[in-house]
């Protein structure tokens, strides 16, 4: 995550009220908005900057490797919860936006099935898996707000259909 820290020992909150005498607005404050890539990096949140940074900045690198271990660790547990992968799915800013990224985190995942097509992967394309690949991999452009504003139009009644909710106002 960007300012999130992800997954918590929880006697981590005993450990830092005792230690560090953190309250837990503190504490809510640290794991929620200092925590994630700016909390490892202790320069940006924006994976952008830090892989401009990674050449020269340890922070910035050790932020970028970590997110991408812990992506890798998660597509390797679900893997195995689910007996296996039919598709991977990249969204979001930083799936949708950072080819190097991507081909970071499917590194060393050929055992699940997964082959990046580089050039694909370089262009954004939908899908950068490999003709070969026994998993598809692709690439999801997402518009969260928009599906927020939507939800809450459903939700409140305020149209039926999503032209209309392009439509209504907010």
């Amino acid at each position: 995550m960007s300012t999130r820290s992800g997954d918590l020992d929880p006697g981590l909150v005993w450990y830092l009220a005792r230690t560090e005498k953190m309250g837990a607005k503190e504490f809510n404050e640290t794991v929620n908005f200092q925590s994630g890539l700016l909390g490892v990096s202790e320069t940006s949140s924006d994976m952008r900057d830090l892989l401009d940074r990674e050449g020269q900045d340890m922070r910035a690198a050790e932020a970028v490797a970590l997110f991408c271990y812990q992506v890798k660790k998660w597509i390797g547990s679900f893997a195995a919860a689910l007996g296996g992968l039919d598709t991977l799915v990249f969204a979001g800013g930083i799936g949708e936006n950072a080819p190097v990224v991507r081909t970071r985190i499917c590194e060393g995942l050929g055992f699940l099935g997964i082959e990046l097509e580089e050039s694909r992967n370089a262009a954004n394309a939908g899908v950068i898996s490999t003709a070969a690949s026994r998993v598809a991999v692709r690439v999801v452009h997402t518009d969260e707000e928009r599906m927020i504003a939507e939800t809450v139009c459903l939700v409140l009644g305020l149209a039926t259909d999503s032209q209309q909710m392009v439509e209504a106002p907010i």
